[in-house]
């Protein structure tokens, strides 16, 4: 497959594209800074630079034309205020929607967050981006144009991956590395009976490939 990556430089994006590349899928990562290239390159992935915060759709569907599946993987990242949680975690992904389904991309998986949620109360920025994280995936799983797949992770750790997850509809919340995160991704990627689906994902004890299976056309 041709997969195209929103967000290429994330430490997710990073973990998922080496996954990718590995087992020979052609993989490509939108990021916003030229020097950001030769990591995505060691990762096996071909660097499209583009900011999706100024990019009209039809610069986007460019980079999405031939494509078999768009991953958003992008955020503002800490450090950032409420104003780019807006323009990247909500904006962002809906254009990269609007983009896929004018190059006729149909499969779209989101790395959303647990607890999104679009009337997410509070004042705080980590209220800020749960609003938009959710407010963007109810603007995609609205979409019937899409096969998406939404994966709200929990806490996101550094510790290496166990290839062990709980994937549910409901998880609780819970730690989860990004390594184990990253390979459930590739796996929903190479499962499309998981489209429709909104999925949280937390370390646990069941393989990531059984895990992804168990839930696959429910």
């Amino acid at each position: 497959m041709r997969i195209v990556i929103a967000g290429g430089h994330g430490q997710i994006a990073l973990r998922l594209e080496r996954l990718l590349s590995h087992a020979g899928h052609e993989v490509a990562g939108i990021i916003r800074s030229p020097e950001q290239g030769a990591d995505l390159r060691e990762a096996g992935a071909e660097p499209v630079v583009l900011d999706l915060e100024s990019a009209s759709v039809e610069m986007v569907a460019a980079v999405l034309q031939g494509a078999d599946a768009a991953v958003f993987a992008a955020g503002a990242g800490p450090g950032s205020g409420a104003d780019r949680k807006d323009t990247v975690d909500r904006a962002a992904a809906v254009l990269f929607a609007d983009a896929a389904e004018r190059a006729r991309v149909r499969r779209y998986v989101v790395v959303s967050s647990m607890g999104a949620d679009a009337s997410h109360p509070g004042d705080g920025i980590f209220d800020a981006y749960l609003r938009a994280k959710g407010a963007a995936d109810d603007e995609i799983r609205s979409r019937t144009a899409l096969d998406w797949t939404v994966l709200r992770p929990g806490s996101l750790t550094d510790d290496a991956g166990t290839g062990m997850v709980r994937l549910e509809a409901r998880t609780g919340r819970g730690p989860i590395p990004r390594d184990d995160v990253a390979a459930v991704l590739a796996e929903l990627l190479d499962t499309p009976a998981t489209a429709g689906l909104t999925l949280e994902l937390v370390a646990g004890s069941v393989p990531v490939s059984v895990a992804v299976k168990d839930v696959a056309g429910n």
